[in-house]
């Protein structure tokens, strides 16, 4: 198994001020019916994910479990399209239904939008650097 698939610490988001600042200064957000994904530009070429799942979504830890794993699997293999962000996954009610191909499919396109949007050059400082000619 090569770095690219692990999920090491250096990946994850750790502590609440990371998750915060990423609430705080969205960049990007991509909402698929039973998870929301937030992004924020890093400085850096660096990428982190950090996982909420609720109690509210499965009551069972391994219903949780099963859905962070499969987030977490998706994530490492869209490394490389998403560098540069801090990403915030927010599972929602109704995504312990999605079977496990159908949760991967629903990621895979979450991802490749989430890197669209994250990525391009924001609308706002567009705007705010015409305002200033």
């Amino acid at each position: 198994m090569t770095d690219d698939y692990c999920f090491p610490r250096h990946v994850r988001l750790l502590n609440a001020g990371d998750y915060q600042s990423v609430f705080n200064n969205t960049s990007a957000k991509v909402f698929a019916g039973e998870f929301l994904l937030l992004a924020r530009k890093r400085d850096d070429n660096q990428t982190r994910l950090g996982l909420i799942v609720p109690k509210k979504t499965d009551k069972r830890a391994v219903g949780r479990n099963r859905i962070k794993r499969l987030v977490r699997d998706s994530f490492r293999h869209h490394k490389n399209p998403l560098a540069g962000l801090d990403i915030v996954f927010l599972a929602r009610q109704g995504i312990k239904e999605l079977d496990n191909p159908n949760l991967h499919s629903r990621l895979d396109k979450a991802w490749s939008q989430l890197a669209k949007k994250a990525l391009k050059p924001s609308q706002n400082k567009k705007r705010e650097h015409s305002k200033q000619k």
